[in-house]
């Protein structure tokens, strides 16, 4: 799959707006570090993708923002850690949401600003014990491992079509770079 089907994933070939920021994303495993503010992975137990819920009722994609000093890769462990309680396995980068923020300053000082990347991609966790939930971080009250089209319908009913369509994504590559 070299580029996006607009039929199978209209959210994610059109412009997203998160707040200030507007994001455009794009298949590419060829990481600059250096643009590099967050990474998030859609996480597979077997065949199973794995979801979590916040205490605000929100289904949410696993990770987050790196924090000062730290590489992607690390930030993906730990973030995989805090927030479902498993050990990363394996990860897989698909693509990159090429991000432009319109905030005067960085969201955190050591984020590259006003243009940044998000990273994605998919790989296996191994679900080890509760989410950390640290105090400074969301509170995570459900981990579940689910069929792929009931993770679709959780995001896609909270109107996250973004989300719903990267699972759809990573679900699609992963069984094919399994062939």
């Amino acid at each position: 799959m070299k580029s996006l089907s607009r039929e199978q994933f209209p959210a994610l070939s059109t412009s997203i707006h998160w707040g200030i920021i507007e994001a455009e994303f794009r298949l590419n495993d060829i990481v600059n570090e250096a643009l590099v503010s967050n990474v998030s992975i859609i996480p597979f137990v077997r065949n199973q993708c794995v979801v979590f819920q916040l205490d605000n009722g929100k289904w949410e994609l696993p990770g987050g923002t790196l924090e000062p000093g730290e590489r992607y890769p690390d930030a993906l462990k730990r973030e995989v850690m805090e927030e479902l309680g498993a050990e990363l396995q394996s990860y897989q980068i698909f693509g990159q949401f090429y991000c432009t923020s319109g905030a005067l300053e960085p969201y955190r000082p050591h984020i590259p600003h006003p243009h940044f990347v998000r990273l994605i991609g998919y790989g296996e966790v191994e679900l080890a014990g509760k989410p950390l939930n640290p105090v400074d971080g969301e509170q995570v009250v459900a981990v579940e491992t689910v069929e792929i089209d009931e993770a679709v319908r959780r995001f896609q009913e909270q109107n996250r079509n973004d989300i719903a369509e990267m699972y759809k994504l990573a679900y699609v590559l992963r069984e094919e770079g399994r062939r």
